[in-house]
């Protein structure tokens, strides 16, 4: 009996771990990952279309899904004019009104602001390394 008991622990043991479904998104992880990538398809739009007219002029999109100022930048972003006719824009553009809808409507009470820092939103923070190397 006692063999028998063993041999099942050891079959499921080395069968692996059991089936995990996999956890649906919270309001907060779709809008922290939606914001990233929008991030990281302007910087790709800015990298691939250098030389596009409308793209130098578009509002930048340096996104803190943490900062209420976004809001308002992510509507400006969304009404802009310029580049109407550029697909990557469009698509981008699109991606921005749904993170806004899911921000201002779907998310709304799961979200906290932690300042409403206007300019953090025009440039990007650069990111160190390391830490500040202090010389006297």
């Amino acid at each position: 009996m006692m063999a028998w008991k063993l041999s099942l622990f050891l079959l499921l043991l080395l069968s692996g771990p059991p089936a995990v479904q996999p956890v649906p998104p919270t309001c907060y992880s779709r809008m922290l990952t939606l914001s990233r990538e929008i991030t990281g398809d302007f910087q790709s739009l800015q990298a691939a279309e250098p030389e596009e007219p409308c793209v130098r002029y578009l509002p930048g999109l340096y996104l803190d899904i943490h900062n209420y100022c976004m809001l308002a930048k992510l509507r400006d972003f969304a009404a802009s004019t310029q580049c109407w006719k550029v697909a990557q824009v469009d698509g981008l553009k699109e991606k921005v009104r749904k993170l806004y809808t899911i921000m201002n409507s779907f998310c709304r009470r799961d979200l906290v602001f932690l300042s409403d820092d206007c300019d953090a939103l025009e440039y990007p923070v650069p990111v160190t390394m390391g830490p500040p190397n202090h010389q006297s």
